[in-house]
């Protein structure tokens, strides 16, 4: 669950991104997430979720180009190391986290219910924000898609689940949606839990998700909305393995750059400036 903010605080962006965002061109996603994290931020990256060695330096050098000289890499590998007094220490005082892309279910296993956990959660509720690509992304709800099949249609244990860091309630998060071909595995997730809001978010793309849950759309693909408050009918209790699932009266939204949804009425909004 959402950490609760501090008497005089407000909550801080959240920021998932779809993956492969642009950065090499005008990387307009990963600009304007640093802003968010005020002048010359220190930001906190976890590569957690990757093999790649490399990728906490990349995303360090990125920063650095884009004005945060001040980024550190804290690279948690095992459960341990959630517990290092020097990355608490930076994570109490820095401006804003990015969370990579990579295995979502290797940075839920690592960080999941640590003091890590705990702190991210709490500094977000009093105003950090946190951004995630790819699998930094999906762990951000509290329900997170752990992994799943592709394809348009939605079928039984399309999906499977797993606890989340739980900043947002709200919301359910696919990831690379329209490249992978995720409908089917995002309609069969929400379809467990017919609650929050799932975004399917479009690789270059993300929803900046402010403290009075408006979403604002961000990048060269789309977030598809899907809010299953209405809906009517679902056969996924009754469906064996792999079958073909009926639901009904689930309401869909497509939002290009600039557009925005409200989380707490559903409903879509006028674009800034229209």
């Amino acid at each position: 669950m959402p950490a609760i903010s501090s008497p005089g605080k407000t909550r801080g962006f959240i920021v998932p991104i779809g993956g492969a965002e642009d950065r090499s061109g005008g990387r307009l996603i990963l600009r304007r997430f640093l802003r968010l994290c005020g002048h010359n931020p220190s930001i906190a990256i976890i590569p957690t979720a990757s093999r790649k060695e490399d990728t906490g330096k990349l995303y360090q050098d990125l920063f650095r180009d884009l004005s945060s000289a001040n980024s550190e890499v804290l690279n948690f590998t095992d459960r341990d190391q959630c517990d290092s007094p020097a990355s608490l220490d930076f994570l109490e005082r820095c401006d804003g986290v990015f969370i990579t892309g990579g295995n979502q279910l290797r940075l839920s296993t690592t960080i999941g219910g640590t003091p890590v956990a705990k702190m991210l959660r709490r500094r977000n509720a009093d105003g950090m924000p946190i951004g995630g690509t790819s699998a930094g992304a999906a762990i951000m709800p509290e329900h997170m898609i752990a992994s799943g099949d592709e394809g348009a249609t939605p079928r039984a244990r399309m999906a499977q689940l797993a606890p989340g860091l739980g900043l947002s309630n709200k919301i359910m998060v696919d990831q690379h949606f329209r490249q992978r071909d995720r409908m089917g595995r995002l309609l069969s997730a929400i379809a467990l839990n017919p609650f929050a809001v799932a975004l399917g978010i479009d690789e270059d793309t993300a929803a900046f998700i402010g403290p009075d849950n408006i979403v604002e759309v961000v990048g060269s693909g789309t977030v598809t909305f899907i809010d299953p408050f209405d809906m009517r009918q679902s056969s996924v209790a009754e469906a064996e393995d792999g079958d073909v699932l009926q639901l009904t009266n689930l309401h869909l939204h497509v939002l290009k750059h600039g557009g925005r949804f409200n989380l707490d009425t559903r409903q879509p909004l006028p674009e800034l400036g229209v």
